[in-house]
């Protein structure tokens, strides 16, 4: 069970996890796991030089700053579609601080820069209010994703990565091994499957020909879907070997998922 803190850091000193006096943040909460987990709720200018109060939520895995933190962005004034081109900014900020801590950077640069984002015309979309107060999800419901991997030279390390961003992401499923034929089955809330993506392409998780650190680039989506009725709801994030082809098709159709397999997987060992 992860350890909850909370500090009122409103001119109060340094905030705990940027060291930096944080006179602009009004509140900030953190799991303390092997990775972070933490709220920041701020202001920013917008329009007609009106504040708008945001809330930042910053998953830092165990790799941070080598890879970029999971973000989630919500405010009662802002749609669900300007909550998600923050968020792409703010990821897109975030990919030019790599290797050194950012969150404080990243709130400081999001009060400087709201007003410009909203203006742009990517931003104009859409009505609905983004006031999601637990923070995760843009889509309500289930959703699910198969990943394919080519190849894993550290595969201890590596799975164990897996693992470890599944459970801080609260996804379920598996990572399956048959043979050459790597597969990831994900299910879970949309936006923590695609801080999983961000994980898995930014981070150094296995290592190259000469035995570097290297990060994933021969990783492919073969389906996103929402979850169906039919649809198995797995309890747990396992890993699993199949000895056959006809063991991971049974494992698919266990999982009421036969057409997936037929139409994604089989294509694989052709």
């Amino acid at each position: 069970m992860g350890i909850w803190l909370s500090q009122v850091v409103r001119g109060q000193g340094p905030c705990p996890f940027c060291n930096q006096n944080s006179r602009n943040l009004r509140q900030c909460q953190a799991r303390e796991t092997d990775g972070t987990v933490f709220r920041i709720l701020t202001r920013a200018e917008g329009f007609m030089d009106a504040d708008i109060p945001l809330q930042l939520v910053f998953h830092l895995p165990v790799n941070y700053p080598s890879c970029l933190p999971g973000i989630v962005v919500n405010s009662e004034h802002l749609t669900r579609a300007e909550c998600e081109i923050v968020k792409e900014k703010l990821l897109e900020q975030a990919e030019t601080l790599l290797s050194e801590p950012m969150v404080h950077e990243l709130v400081l640069w999001i009060q400087q820069n709201l007003r410009d984002i909203l203006k742009r015309p990517e931003a104009g979309g859409g009505s609905e209010k983004c006031t999601s107060e637990a923070g995760t999800t843009v889509d309500d419901g289930l959703w699910m994703t198969l990943l394919h991997l080519d190849h894993m030279r550290a595969k201890t390390k590596y799975v164990r990565t897996v693992e470890k961003w599944a459970s801080d992401l609260r996804l379920t499923g598996r990572l399956m091994f048959m043979g050459k034929i790597i597969l990831i089955l994900l299910q879970g809330d949309r936006n923590y499957i695609k801080e999983y993506l961000i994980l898995q392409k930014t981070c150094k998780v296995d290592v190259d020909s000469s035995g570097k650190k290297c990060k994933e680039k021969m990783i492919s989506v073969l389906f996103e879907t929402k979850v169906q009725t039919e649809h198995k709801r797995f309890l747990a994030f396992e890993v699993k070997e199949y000895s056959s082809l006809d063991e991971l098709q049974k494992e698919f159709e266990t999982a009421g998922l036969k057409k997936l397999f037929s139409e994604f997987v089989l294509r694989l060992v052709k």
